[in-house]
Formats: structure tokens, sequence, C-alpha cells
């Protein structure tokens, strides 16, 4: 039975770390207790922990969640074991053991692909935008450079939303040099394609999705969060334009 709970908690940690949906995470969970017999549990999962019960005269155990990153392949390994275990093509004990070596797993793209995705879709995003397509170079380089930034700010001060006002600084300062050398011409639609990648879509949606679920919990936090990170994106921006308000 231990194992099983072990199982259970360690497949809704990932799969919150990872970015699931909250209802996802519960069903998640209640569908890999019940195939291995434990009827009547019950999970409360938040951004931030899990508690999971086995119901009457049970224990309850409790996980922390410490770091969320957006990570879909995961949790779609994840549901795979779910689901082998359900239908009794998996054991406990090897579900288990692969659901620590997914825990393991480094799934993410190499850093200099994601910089390249990050650059290709700010200069998507300024043509979408109705931008010049003489300003794309300069919307790839200051989406590439503010997600390069984000990602090392991140790494070095474990503090999120600085990092994120780093970052839109910095797409700020490209896009405002850009222009003032006569490399750019419209600073506006340069720093809007350059905070794309900055911008957190998959928390907005997640949190409405909670939201209609009826998690109202999981919602209001996940949409705090996303509300901090478009404060510190706002914010970072708003500093260079203060500045460049005299020049253009």
């Amino acid at each position: 039975m231990e194992l099983a709970v072990d199982s259970c908690l360690l497949a809704g940690r990932l799969m919150i770390e990872s970015g699931a949906e909250t209802y996802r995470v519960e069903d998640t969970m209640s569908r890999m207790a019940i195939a291995q017999g434990l009827i009547g549990t019950q999970s409360f999962v938040t951004p931030t922990g899990i508690m999971f019960s086995l119901g009457k005269d049970g224990s309850t155990r409790l996980m922390t969640i410490r770091e969320r990153i957006t990570d879909l392949e995961k949790i779609a390994l994840v549901n795979q074991v779910s689901r082998k275990l359900a239908n009794a093509e998996l054991t406990i004990e090897e579900s288990y053991e692969e659901l620590q070596r997914i825990a393991s797993a480094h799934l993410l793209f190499p850093i200099w692909m994601q910089f390249i995705a990050a650059a290709i879709a700010s200069g998507s995003f300024l043509i979408l935008f109705d931008g010049y397509w003489q300003d794309v170079p300069a919307g790839v380089l200051a989406g590439g450079i503010g997600f390069l930034v984000v990602t090392y700010i991140h790494d070095l001060t474990r503090v999120k939303f600085f990092a994120e006002f780093v970052a839109a600084l910095s797409v700020g300062i490209v896009g405002f040099l850009a222009v003032i050398l006569h490399l750019g011409i419209d600073l506006n639609t340069i720093i809007i394609g350059g905070v794309m990648p900055l911008v957190p879509g998959l928390l907005i949606t997640n949190a409405v999705r909670d939201m209609m679920a009826g998690h109202f919990v999981s919602g209001v936090s996940k949409g705090a969060e996303a509300f901090l990170t478009a404060f510190a994106i706002g914010a970072g921006i708003a500093f260079i334009l203060s500045f460049s308000g005299g020049l253009f």
C-alpha cells in the first residue's frame, strides 16, 4: 500500500511541476489508486502542494511543490504510465521505477535550441502584430536575448519575477538601441514581439480551465502568478519607455 501511495504522489508531483491542470492531476492520481484497490481516496492539489488521503481510517500524506516549468512531454509520459497501470500492463513496482526514471530524466531541448525557437517566435509575432519586415532582425534578437536573460537570471537568483523583470528590461534595451542605431523602425512592435516568449500563456490557460472545473484555489493561485509575471514584464518595459519617451 505504501508503494501505491508513493507512486500516486510522485505522479502528481511530476505533473504539477510540468505544468498540468489541477483536475487532470487529481484524476490521474485517483485512477492509479483505484487500479491498486485503494477505494475512497481523496486528493487536494494546489500549485504549491499535494495532499493525498486514503480516506476513513487511513493516513494522509503531504508533498510540497517547489519548482514549476512547462514540460508537456513529461506530462504525457506520466499519463502513459498511469494508463498502463490501470490496464494491468505494469505492476506497481514497475510503475514506480518508471516514474522515478521520468523524474530524473532531462527531457527539455538544449538551451541553444530553445534560444532559436524563442527568437523565431518573436520575429513571427512581430509580423503577426502588423510590424515592419525591416524590424524582424531586431525583434528576433530582442526575443532571443530576453529568453537567455530570464533563463540565466532565474538559475542565478531563483526569483522568478525578478528574472522576468530583468528579461523585459533587456528586450526594451535591445529594441531601443535598434531604433537609435537605425536598425529598426517601430519600437512598439519590436518590444511586443520580443516579450512574447516571456508571456505565461499556458499558465493563463490552466488558470481558466481550473476555474471552469471548479478548482477555485488553484485557478486563483495560477491567475495571481500570471498577473505577477505580466506586472514584471510591464514594469521592465515601462522603465525603458520612460527614458525613450522624449526621443520617439
